[in-house]
């Protein structure tokens, strides 16, 4: 599988990208989200991929952030009916975050006014995702609406990560915040969700 391409940007439309690797160029079809992030063509780019396989067609999609390539993939391999056309159109008419708090909050309106996406499908989005997104999604939809410092930030991103393993937001945050004071105010991520989880084990 292609996981990723790094070279020069030949061509760049809304819709899909040339990257020269090497002499080579792949075509890969993006997502308006990612064409905003692109540099002026003639720069080097790296862009995160998926190939999809069809009977008729080997299909290279291109993003630039893990976040949109992971929302890609569970768009895809998750919804039933969803396609990689379907899945670029959300992506290009809601980035991953405010998406996930949509589904976390059963925003059918809102998934429904996406290009190509109507109430029946946002419907199933909401109820075959919702398990997935969960209460992170929706904690982190909130978030993203206010500004954070540097300080609140690392604590809400030690917060994201216990609840991905199960924590509730509650627990969490108070597991967070409890390691903070014994760690001190300079303790990185990782090290703040490692304390918590050695104190839960």
């Amino acid at each position: 599988m292609i996981a990723f391409l790094r070279g020069k940007l030949v061509e760049a439309l809304p819709t899909q990208v040339i990257v020269d690797v090497n002499g080579v160029g792949y075509e890969a079809l993006i997502p308006l989200s990612s064409f905003a992030k692109l540099p002026p063509p003639g720069q080097d780019v790296k862009l995160l991929t998926q190939l999809v396989i069809r009977e008729d067609a080997h299909m290279l999609y291109g993003f630039m952030t893990a976040a949109e390539r992971d929302l890609f993939r569970l768009l895809v391999n998750t919804v039933s009916g969803i396609g990689p056309k379907t899945a670029l159109n959300i992506l290009s008419g809601m980035n991953p975050v405010a998406f996930r708090g949509a589904v976390a909050g059963g925003d059918v309106k809102s998934l429904s006014q996406i290009s190509g996406v109507g109430r029946k499908t946002a419907e199933r989005i909401v109820v075959e995702l919702r398990d997935k997104v969960g209460a992170a999604g929706a904690w982190e939809a909130a978030s993203a609406k206010r500004a954070l410092s540097p300080d609140d930030q690392k604590v809400n991103d030690a917060v994201l990560a216990l609840m991905a393993l199960g924590f509730r937001q509650v627990e969490a945050h108070d597991a967070v915040r409890a390691a903070q004071t014994m760690l001190g105010a300079k303790a990185a991520v990782e090290e703040l969700v490692r304390a918590c989880l050695k104190k839960g084990a």
